[in-house]
């Protein structure tokens, strides 16, 4: 299927070498992610218990809507996110760089998939290399937070920065899938404490991001208190990493965990509600589960700064970059009509008007 949707890529030809376990893991991650049903199917975003108050006179021009938002520093033309998804690989590559072409188009802040890859074969650079193409949006690099305990520290954290010229480290976290992966590292112990020295040293911000099953506003706080600048709640009710780690193992135990655990974690709205309430200030993502642009509004008005999306982009990008456009200028519409529809004018009218209602 993924050789129908890309029978001709233009890409920087990459070394012929024999695959790294991880580089086979990158595609296997992608293949997975277009081809296979791996979305949660019993726990939901949580987003689908509210709606907006309409408002029948909204005394607005929608034309002057204004969408503007500030994060980290940097002004976004739009309050989302392409949500890190991939690199390391050739068809990564074409994705990443359909991807940033858009961002840059509509300013758009966007991410990139884990760069561990990077450190582990430098050659590889060039399937993350989207700063030229994007010379102005607020961009985000990616490891996972785990690896400060299998030899990774502000030297490699700082290199992938660099590579990417990136504004902010994204730290994922993901003892679920790790759990789940065949050859997952699943020593977490102590890495509190190697966060905060990141933190402490690295001169960019570091955001902690989950890949898909919440962040509470307990450990919000916690990771906060560490020095983290921003947290990306990504909940519950989107893609499952336990289905993708369990469609691909090999054994029968990693796919019977990958099983029982498909709809493990937290709801999305009820990660932005605990952490908002925990960390009135923090920056904050939400991500998990967000189709469209009323999903993006409900996230926004419950209290998140950007909303992320990441395999509505991704399967848009597969498709062509004129396709991922497409999807930006729908989800921009969307919460332009949210807003025009609610009488909200700006996003703080959004997030502070009481336009939003939780259902019983």
């Amino acid at each position: 299927m993924i050789s129908q949707l890309f029978p001709q890529i233009a890409t920087v030809n990459l070394p012929l070498t024999s695959p790294s376990q991880t580089e086979t893991r990158k595609a296997d991650h992608l293949r997975i992610c277009l081809e296979e049903d791996v979305q949660f199917r019993e726990t939901t975003s949580g987003l689908e218990r509210y709606r907006f108050e309409h408002c029948c006179l909204p005394e607005l021009d929608r034309t002057e809507i204004d969408l503007t938002s500030t994060f980290l520093g940097k002004k976004l033309a739009v309050p989302l996110l392409i949500s890190s998804m991939t690199g390391g690989t050739e068809l990564a590559q074409t994705i990443n760089y359909r991807l940033a072409d858009v961002a840059q188009e509509y300013k758009l802040a966007m991410g990139v998939g884990s760069q561990r890859i990077v450190v582990e074969n430098p050659q590889l650079a060039p399937t993350f290399a989207v700063r030229r193409r994007a010379p102005d949006i607020l961009l985000f690099a990616n490891i996972g937070a785990v690896q400060l305990n299998y030899n990774y520290g502000l030297e490699e954290c700082q290199k992938i920065v660099d590579i990417l010229e990136a504004d902010a480290l994204i730290l994922h976290l993901n003892p679920l899938q790790e759990c789940v992966q065949t050859e997952g590292d699943t020593n977490f112990k102590g890495l509190l404490d190697k966060i905060a020295k990141l933190c402490a040293k690295l001169p960019v911000p570091v955001i902690a991001k989950e890949v898909g099953n919440g962040i509470s506003g307990k450990m919000a706080h916690k990771l906060l208190a560490a020095g983290v600048s921003a947290i990306d709640i990504a909940g519950a009710g989107g893609t499952s990493w336990a289905k993708i780690e369990g469609e691909r193992a090999k054994d029968g135990k990693q796919r019977r965990l990958g099983a029982t655990f498909a709809d493990w974690g937290i709801p999305t709205a009820e990660c932005i509600v605990s952490t908002r309430a925990a960390a009135p200030n923090v920056p904050l993502i939400a991500s998990g589960g967000l189709q469209n642009g009323l999903d993006a509004a409900k996230a926004l008005a419950l209290g998140a700064d950007i909303a992320g999306l990441a395999r509505p982009f991704l399967q848009a990008a597969a498709e062509s970059e004129s396709a991922a456009a497409l999807l930006a200028e729908v989800l921009i519409a969307e919460i332009a009509t949210v807003m025009f529809c609610t009488g909200c004018g700006n996003l703080d009218e959004l997030k502070n008007s009481g336009v939003l209602e939780r259902l019983r």
